[in-house]
């Protein structure tokens, strides 16, 4: 469970990095980053989930980018959901969810070591 709080706290935080870092991708401050990284979470594992799915040969065919592509649209929707978190546009979402996944690697890379 400890792990689980941990995970999220660390997303929350990789998600105000992002905000400093893309153009176009804003946070409010810690509240809106713990919401958006918990509403981001549940994208993923239900609609990203399904589109991952789907999109399986295209991804496939592009070697993984067009994950990111799917990644950018969930937190789109979670900017359309979530107060205090505002994404403008499909191309501040690409980058974020790139800059979130080089982000996720490296927190992966120190939690498990």
């Amino acid at each position: 469970m400890l792990g689980l709080l941990l995970q999220w706290f660390l997303s929350a935080l990789a998600l105000m990095i992002v905000a400093r870092i893309v153009p176009g991708f804003y946070l409010e401050g810690l509240w809106p980053a713990l919401v958006a990284a918990l509403v981001i979470g549940l994208l993923n594992a239900t609609i990203g989930f399904i589109l991952k799915i789907v999109t399986l040969p295209l991804s496939l065919l592009t070697l993984g980018i067009f994950l990111l592509v799917i990644n950018a649209l969930m937190i789109l929707l979670a900017s359309s959901i979530v107060k205090g978190f505002r994404v403008y546009g499909f191309f501040p979402a690409f980058w974020g969810a790139v800059v979130l996944a080089i982000l996720g690697l490296l927190i992966r890379a120190f939690t498990q070591a």
